[in-house]
């Protein structure tokens, strides 16, 4: 007998990563795991990968610190306003709301979870749509009136 005998081959189809809706969905969950991660520990710091050039103009990679924001913060009667982002905007949930009002910093990371789970079952699809829409709407009005 063989070793490739003892192996169970089946057919390998890739996942469709050209639909968009599923690749703004991966994005929103990128993020929303970087704010858990950042609830979790105050000092994380996400890595980015950046080429750099040097004085002799020989290209490397270096790694360096991503510049990251909180989407929480205190409100002025000590709750914790979480807003969650997609892009620059912050995602509107409701008709003139698009923040979560928090007891207490220590549900950051605990309701940061249910948003991801919430992405992942795709409850969010609807929401990132409006903001790609909005997005659009204001490069076309950009572009008309050059």
């Amino acid at each position: 007998m063989t070793i490739l005998n003892t192996l169970n081959f089946v057919s390998f189809s890739a996942a469709c990563n050209s639909d968009p809706i599923v690749a703004r969905r991966r994005k929103l969950i990128a993020k929303i795991e970087e704010q858990i991660q950042l609830a979790n520990d105050p000092n994380y710091l996400p890595i980015k990968t950046k080429w750099i050039t040097d004085a002799d103009g020989h290209q490397r990679k270096i790694d360096v610190p991503k510049r990251i924001k909180r989407w929480w913060t205190k409100s002025i009667n000590g709750q914790i306003n979480l807003v969650v982002r997609y892009g620059s905007k912050p995602l509107e949930f409701s008709k003139g709301k698009n923040a979560i009002e928090l007891v207490d910093e220590n549900a950051v990371a605990e309701t940061l979870v249910k948003i991801k789970e919430a992405a992942e079952k795709g409850e969010l699809d609807t929401l990132i749509e409006q903001q790609v829409q909005f997005g659009r709407a204001i490069r076309k009005k950009t572009v008309a009136q050059s």
